[in-house]
């Protein structure tokens, strides 16, 4: 029995199945996303989701799904599903679904009478080749497997219609053909690793539909284009691939991949082995360096969560060479000490905060390279970073004479509350930012260390005055002691005193002007009226402006997407900073907290989290269905709360 169980009597009901979404990912940016049951409820899902720069440098859909058909006796069996107009699905393959596991590759098992077939599908992590297995477990009569292809051949982000424009013609290749439907996209093989015999039937399959479009407010119907199907003949036990790829492949060598590829993955037989084999699916090799994706199945790189992510993305596994190519990658956008909101969208730079979170991924790096290291290696852009702050850069951003840092541009959010509801921000938070305030006190006192160490005295003397100016400055502005609390952000003499996260940002810093007994009391407010057990909100629910119910559509979300709704990420830096406060006292409460996320790992997309879950119980999933900064924060806070563990043991 494996760790992710699913109810078998259930798999046949769509309203269990359809809510369960799955994912893999290659490292170019590709990617294999549909439902348990096989039908895509989404226009991102589809077998084979490959990024294409030679096109637009989107995400494209070229296979959107593959129904198989179990022919005996001329009876024929189709285990495929799509939705169509009515609420009518047909055919109604999930009916054979028998089990579902998911350990190192999802498996699915179908009955049909006396026919027992399991299908087990493997994207190539450096080619855009998906790989699916199928194997004839048992079987009374002569078996054939008839295979349908679905083609779409269009960006994420749009739908395809029937049009005449299509080139539905085709080339054999090895055991199999290719085609091409539009120009300017690859060709792209379809191929078996045995003979079989394919039957061109062109047509269009139209109007199949996807319901969580339709939730969303979107165009949610598609016509897809089908060339014919392939046939094959099978044995009992044997088993024989099917291949979809951008290159021709060698069928004889499609068994020793296979292989090859599936060791290559982390089984998912944990709760944190399901997180970390869902963080490494976020490495994306561009050909500028590499990177992370935010998240699947829409996001591209943002810098703030990929900086925010990178530590429990690659050093909890230890992987130092990875961390800092990311983080090279990230530097070379440096633009008057400013880094872009969107990775290779290089107007974006109204993100404040970015760059002061190179600081705080660095202090990371400290159990791997010393001081002096990390200094001659990044010292050059983090001097750039913190001039700039202090003597002022693009969107208003500049050091005051009290040392804080003052960043407000009219309708531009500048913070990583950075949502937009008709063109206006939603939270502007302009002025001065708890939390960027916060991350610059860190960045400087850390890089005072840095320079220390690395003995960079022209630093030092430049900036050894300024951590005291700063702290200063902040307890007196932002600390409110009848409150207990600090202040959210404050523009000119307006103070706001929402409760929200960022006071938790800044008492998670490892460098801080806040005392133990602030912390605490911070800590207490967030578990009091922001905890819940999926992460933390973003707003009270006592405060009038709170939203704990985003909406059904997405146009909806923006309104609420900081005004209530939870973020996982968040749960690290509670964690963090409540066992630093309460230590081993606190390490029962701390453990209590992961729970949750232990509960999603069957719920939503299997053996990951969401982007963002509503304020409200029971907290429903909302946003990208696997976000790096969600599983990056639960591996670091679950990480912490090891390390508690491990020194409370008695030492033998």
């Amino acid at each position: 029995m494996g760790y992710l169980n699913f109810d078998k009597d259930k798999l046949v009901n769509l309203s269990y199945s359809l809510e369960r979404e799955t994912l893999r990912t290659n490292r170019g940016g590709a990617y294999s996303s549909t439902t348990l049951a096989g039908c895509n409820t989404r226009k991102y899902h589809g077998l084979l989701v490959v990024r294409l720069d030679e096109l637009d440098g989107g995400k494209h859909v070229l296979l959107s799904t593959l129904d198989e058909t179990v022919i005996q006796h001329e009876a024929q069996f189709n285990l495929g599903i799509h939705k169509f107009p009515g609420d009518f699905y047909e055919p109604k393959g999930h009916k054979y679904i028998r089990n579902f596991e998911f350990d190192t590759i999802q498996k699915h098992t179908y009955r049909v009478g006396g026919v027992i077939l399991t299908r087990t599908r493997l994207l190539v992590e450096h080619e855009n080749t998906l790989l699916v297995k199928y194997t004839l477990e048992e079987a009374n009569s002569p078996t054939k497997l008839r295979f349908k292809p679905f083609m779409a051949f269009r960006n994420v982000h749009s739908l395809s219609k029937a049009n005449l424009y299509a080139n539905s013609k085709y080339t054999p290749v090895t055991n199999g053909i290719k085609m091409n439907l539009y120009e300017g996209y690859p060709d792209f093989f379809m191929q078996l690793s045995k003979e079989c015999d394919f039957v061109p039937v062109p047509d269009w399959y139209k109007n199949i539909e996807y319901i969580r479009e339709q939730e969303r407010g979107y165009e949610f119907q598609e016509d897809l284009f089908v060339p014919g199907y392939f046939e094959v003949t099978i044995e009992k036990g044997e088993s024989i691939f099917f291949s979809a790829s951008t290159n021709e492949q060698k069928p004889s060598a499609f068994l020793k991949r296979y292989e090859n590829e599936k060791k290559l993955r982390i089984p998912r037989d944990s709760f944190i082995n399901c997180l970390l084999n869902s963080g490494k699916q976020f490495m994306w090799e561009r050909k500028d360096g590499i990177d992370l994706i935010a998240g699947y199945p829409w996001y591209e790189s943002i810098t703030r969560q990929t900086l925010t992510a990178l530590p429990g993305i690659f050093l909890i596994l230890g992987d130092v060479k990875n961390f800092e190519a990311v983080l090279q990658t990230n530097l070379k956008r440096l633009r008057n000490g400013l880094l872009p909101k969107y990775a290779g969208q290089e107007s974006f730079f109204d993100a404040a905060d970015a760059p002061l979170l190179v600081f705080n991924a660095l202090q990371n790096l400290i159990k791997y390279k010393s001081a002096k290291e990390i200094w001659e290696t990044y010292g050059t852009s983090l001097k750039e970073i913190l001039n700039s702050y202090r003597e002022g850069t693009d969107f208003n951003i500049h050091m005051l004479e009290n040392g804080l840092i003052h960043a407000k541009m009219e309708g531009v959010a500048l913070t990583w509350m950075d949502d937009y509801k008709d063109g206006f921000p939603v939270t502007q938070r302009g002025g001065l930012a708890v939390e960027i305030n916060a991350l610059w006190y860190n960045a400087v006192s850390f890089a005072l260390e840095l320079a220390f160490a690395a003995g960079d005295k022209s630093f030092v003397k430049k900036w050894k005055e300024l951590p005291a100016l700063i702290g200063e400055s902040f307890l007196s502005l932002f600390w409110c002691e009848e409150r207990s609390q600090l202040a959210d952000y404050i523009d000119g003499d307006y103070m706001d005193w929402s409760i929200r996260p960022n006071m938790l940002i800044a008492a998670a810093m490892d460098l801080s002007p806040l005392s133990r007994t602030q912390k605490k009391l911070i800590v207490s407010t967030v578990k009091n009226e922001l905890l819940t057990p999926v992460g933390i909100r973003t707003l009270s629910p006592e405060d009038f402006a709170y939203k704990g119910f985003s909406g059904e559509h997405a146009a909806d979300f923006p309104e609420a997407a900081h005004q209530g709704t939870v973020y996982p990420y968040l749960i690290y830096l509670f964690v963090k900073t409540y066992l630093e406060v309460h230590k081993a006292g606190g390490l029962s409460f701390a453990k209590n907290c992961l729970e949750g996320f232990k509960l999603e790992m069957s719920e939503n997309c299997i053996g990951t989290l969401s982007e963002a879950y509503e304020g409200n119980p029971t907290h429903t999933a909302r946003g990208s269905i696997s976000q790096a900064c969600s599983v990056a924060g639960v591996l670091m806070a679950n990480s912490i709360v090891e390390k508690f563990e491990e020194e409370l043991k008695p030492k033998i």
